[in-house]
């Protein structure tokens, strides 16, 4: 008995104990200090400012030589030999080809035995002429003889002249044989064996020449993106870009980017109406002759200059059903939604025509824990900037707008 006593009081101990520690547990949580309040999420931001930008419109373009000679046999002949090596370096004036020059050297003696016998003759018309011309004060000749013997004077001078071009014409056919290039250049391949009768009636192609250091791309821009950047440059928002400013970029066909850089050296002045663009043309530096002509090569062209935009890296756009916008924060840290609109990007960045002010802090990291209306702890990085002339010109791949033509204008 006294046992089941002890037992009873034990556990009616144990449950008072219970109780009384969940009452002090329950009065320490209700007269406590209050929840401290939540930690802002932390985000990344860049502070925009409006610069000057190049914009750029892709093509796809054709490159051609700088120039392009044809070799021709100018006089008729046989072809005795080829003096060059097909497709090596060739100088202006080397010769290339050899055409008989035995009946050309036999035309230019001849020419030169009928001028010394013109020259004898009119030696002899002016001995005459001079005597008479003495004699005639004395009345022993007559007038009608010295008008005779003067004409005659005159006639064999006159001879000689002819002679001595005859001499020279023959001269220069004898050059002819000896065919030399016209340019600087490549030559190319030849087009007649030796042994050809060459000449005969019209000039016959021997081979070509062509320089192509520097070289050529033409390619075509469409009436309708010439006619939107003349509506942004009379608004004063884009500057045309001219003179070294308006640089050609080539991507090569498997896709790597050539090194250096040209610029723009020819726009139509009209449309064709057949295609709606108007021809356009570029010269690029060809030292190491990377570049062949016919080769089709993808191009940027810098067509203007933004004088009022901003770069905002492309982590920090986002889009819905309503366009592009970017979130920013205030003085008061808290979240802003701005509506933006953009035109194409420049490397990693894009370029924002409106809807951003000086100053404003564009969140680009952390955007998921970031909330119009909420506050955020903005931790600030540097923003991006455009480059120099001179040093987009020494690296011409860091910082190249994309476009596809007309079509780049995005979400306008």
């Amino acid at each position: 008995m006294w046992l089941s006593r002890i037992v009873k009081r034990c556990a009616r101990g144990a449950l008072l104990a219970a109780a009384g520690a969940s009452l002090a547990a329950c009065g320490s949580s209700g007269s406590g200090a209050p929840h401290a309040a939540p930690t802002p999420p932390p985000v990344t931001v860049v502070s925009v400012e409006p610069q000057r930008i190049p914009l750029t419109r892709s093509f796809t373009g054709r490159l051609s030589a700088y120039r392009e000679a044809n070799v021709l046999a100018r006089v008729s002949g046989v072809l005795l030999k080829r003096l060059y090596e097909e497709g090596a370096k060739v100088k202006a004036g080397q010769p290339l080809f050899e055409i008989d020059p035995a009946p050309y050297r036999a035309a230019l003696d001849a020419a030169l035995a009928a001028l010394a016998q013109a020259k004898a003759n009119a030696a002899n018309a002016h001995v005459t002429a001079q005597r008479d011309r003495e004699l005639i004060s004395s009345h022993l000749v007559s007038l009608s003889q010295l008008d005779t013997d003067e004409a005659a004077e005159r006639s064999t001078a006159a001879a000689v002249k002819q002679a001595e071009a005859n001499v020279e014409t023959a001269r220069i056919n004898l050059g002819y044989t000896n065919v030399t290039s016209p340019i600087a250049g490549i030559a190319g391949e030849q087009q007649v064996t030796e042994g050809a009768l060459v000449g005969q009636g019209t000039p016959t192609l021997l081979t070509t020449v062509d320089q192509i250091d520097p070289i050529y791309v033409n390619f075509n821009e469409p009436a309708t993106q010439i006619e939107e950047f003349s509506g942004l440059e009379q608004t004063g928002r884009v500057t045309a870009a001219s003179g070294s400013d308006a640089m050609v970029q080539l991507t090569l066909p498997d896709g790597t980017p050539y090194s250096l850089p040209g610029r723009l050296d020819f726009r139509a002045a009209t449309v064709d109406p057949s295609t709606g663009t108007a021809a356009m043309r570029g010269i690029i530096p060809n030292p190491a002759h990377d570049l062949l002509p016919g080769m089709f090569v993808d191009l940027s062209l810098t067509v203007a200059i933004a004088n009022h935009a901003f770069l905002v890296p492309q982590s920090a756009l986002q889009r819905d059903a309503k366009g592009p916008y970017v979130l920013t924060v205030g003085s008061d840290s808290k979240v802003a939604l701005k509506r933006i609109h953009t035109e194409g990007a420049l490397g990693t960045d894009w370029i924002v025509w409106s809807g951003l002010s000086a100053g404003d802090r564009v969140i680009v990291s952390g955007i998921q824990s970031a909330h119009p209306g909420t506050k955020v702890a903005a931790l600030e990085q540097p923003a991006p900037r455009t480059k120099s002339a001179e040093a987009t010109r020494a690296a011409p791949h860091a910082g190249t707008v994309s476009g596809p033509g007309a079509s780049a204008v995005a979400d306008r």
